[in-house]
């Protein structure tokens, strides 16, 4: 007997939290959440659950999504994707606040016929809480769920999940929400999802916090609107419990009937760096299989709790591996989809590909701790170990004015590798970290002895990390590297690095980055890009 092949664990790798999967005939399609990143919401494309395609980034619009001024960690969270009436259909929530009592959390639906292309215009939905979810019933009628925010001092703020109709003629939430499900005494309850499979509704929960404690939940009824009874072994996936496991950090669930009758479940996971609780890759999307019981309860499928390392694949045909761009020099009018920015639905405003072709031309924007208008554009870290590097042509005349590479967690976390200029040593090359400090104060790692630089001449500038260590580097000819003796701590560009429980939640990016804080708006003008893991 043949045996099948394998997935390996992540999936997704590097910072895609909270997935949520699709499938349309033959075709698999997991969202996930992209916070304060723009544009909104990834969605990758499969037909073997192995290999994923970037295919869509469907909040991409000033009229669908502006994150200017919302704090690190806010913006888009727990998409949810399905696919009913021809039409995919997309749920989500705008965070406008997250420290204290109170969020603000504005949920929102957009659809669209296929899955690139121009998705509709957002119809608001609620604001009492977050992860909203929409269930296509097989009688029609479509059913909305999410989770309540309690602000009140005296209570728990994860307050259950409610329920409502939603009428897609009136494109409005029908009636009061009902509480359907209190939560087991996990708490945290979150991220719910709705199936039927035969005699029953299934909800699916995620529990615990989405730090060291989190776990996927499952309940059931045989009536949409409850009572939810919870599957009474536990925890459908969870590590909580077994902290040397190297999937950790795991929950925020969906699953799917695959092709061949088998059911799969994605979830995100956490992979902490040996010896920590640090997960500079942040939270990646896992893959698991579920088998339905005798007993009508979803279980992993070969029992227990805890994720599988790798699994046997289903019975799908192999695609071919997916290539993502590890070399850009900048020949295309477009920038690559492996590229994010911050929060600004109006990236014209601070980069062009036209002004000077061949190079990836950014215009000097506010600080790196600014949460309006950066000029940032980068990739995730999607390994322990990598190195990346480009060439920057920048000619500052203030010592306000920066650019180079910089490894970007949020606000209060980067490593920057900037030339600058001041009245002392003229233009020059320094190291500015920002190390997890909630006030947001920068350090100078290489201050008493900034590196000279020659004037009018392109700069090579280098970054590479080994799981904690980063060193940077730089030339100027593209082949004599010169190592700058400063090592640098990558953990703190993670989740947990500077916070108590958790409470951040995207991941390390590396990218180029240009600051001008006279407002005189300087240009620096980047030959290229590379990442290699």
């Amino acid at each position: 007997m043949t045996s099948r092949r394998k997935i390996r664990n992540p999936i997704l790798r590097g910072f895609n939290p909270d997935p949520s999967i699709c499938r349309v005939g033959s075709d698999y399609y997991i969202a996930v959440s992209t916070f304060e990143w723009f544009p909104g919401i990834r969605i990758y494309h499969s037909t073997d659950l192995e290999n994923w395609r970037l295919v869509a980034r469907p909040l991409n619009r000033p009229s669908m999504l502006d994150m200017r001024g919302e704090p690190d960690s806010c913006g888009i969270w727990a998409p949810c994707l399905s696919h009913a009436d021809g039409l995919f259909w997309l749920c989500y929530t705008d965070v406008r606040r997250f420290d204290g009592n109170f969020k603000d959390t504005h949920n929102y639906l957009t659809t669209c016929a296929a899955i690139d292309g121009q998705w509709s215009e957002p119809t608001y939905l609620n604001s009492s809480g977050f992860d909203p979810s929409l269930f296509h019933d097989d009688d029609g009628r479509k059913w909305y769920t999410n989770m309540v925010w309690d602000h009140r001092p005296d209570r728990t703020f994860f307050n259950g999940i409610v329920l409502q109709e939603y009428c897609a003629e009136a494109r409005e939430l029908l009636g009061r929400p009902k509480h359907i499900f209190r939560g087991t005494e996990l708490g945290f309850t979150e991220g719910p999802h709705l199936y039927k499979y035969d005699d029953f509704y299934y909800l699916m929960t995620a529990e615990g916090g989405t730090g060291y404690g989190h776990a996927v939940t499952m309940a059931r009824s045989r009536s949409v609107e409850g009572p939810y009874e919870a599957d009474p072994s536990g925890p459908v996936v969870t590590a909580r419990d077994d902290p040397g496991w190297p999937l950790q950090r795991n929950g925020h669930a969906d699953f799917v009937e695959v092709a061949d009758g088998e059911f799969v479940l994605v979830h995100l996971c956490g992979r902490p760096l040996d010896g920590t609780r640090r997960c500079p890759l942040g939270r990646e999307t896992a893959i698991q299989r579920l088998k339905k019981t005798a007993d009508a309860w979803f279980r992993l499928q070969d029992g227990g709790h805890l994720p599988e390392l790798a699994i046997e694949a289903p019975a799908l045909p192999a695609a071919e591996p997916v290539v993502v761009t590890r070399h850009d020099d900048f020949e295309s009018d477009e920038l690559d989809g492996v590229y994010q920015w911050l929060r600004t639905p109006y990236p014209e405003s601070f980069l062009s590909l036209r002004d000077r072709p061949g190079r990836l031309r950014l215009y000097g924007m506010e600080s790196p701790g600014s949460l309006y208008h950066q000029a940032l554009i980068a990739r995730r870290q999607t390994d322990f170990v990598f190195e990346a590097s480009t060439a920057v042509d920048f000619e500052p005349d203030s010592f306000q004015q920066m650019a180079g590479l910089i490894c970007y967690y949020n606000s209060c976390k980067f490593h920057y590798l900037y030339i600058s200029t001041d009245d002392e040593i003229g233009k020059h090359l320094g190291i500015m970290s920002c190390e997890a400090d909630l006030t947001s104060t920068v350090t100078f790692p290489i201050q008493d002895r900034r590196v000279r630089l020659p004037e009018g001449r392109l700069i090579w500038l280098r970054a590479s990390a080994d799981h904690a260590r980063l060193v940077f580097a730089w030339s100027d000819d593209g082949e004599n590297w010169k190592e700058i003796p400063v090592t640098l701590d990558q953990s703190l560009l993670s989740d947990e690095a500077g916070i108590e429980g958790g409470e951040q939640f995207t991941g390390a990016f590396v990218g180029m980055s240009c600051n001008d804080l006279t407002g005189r708006r300087k240009h620096a003008d980047f030959d290229f890009f590379r990442y290699e893991g």
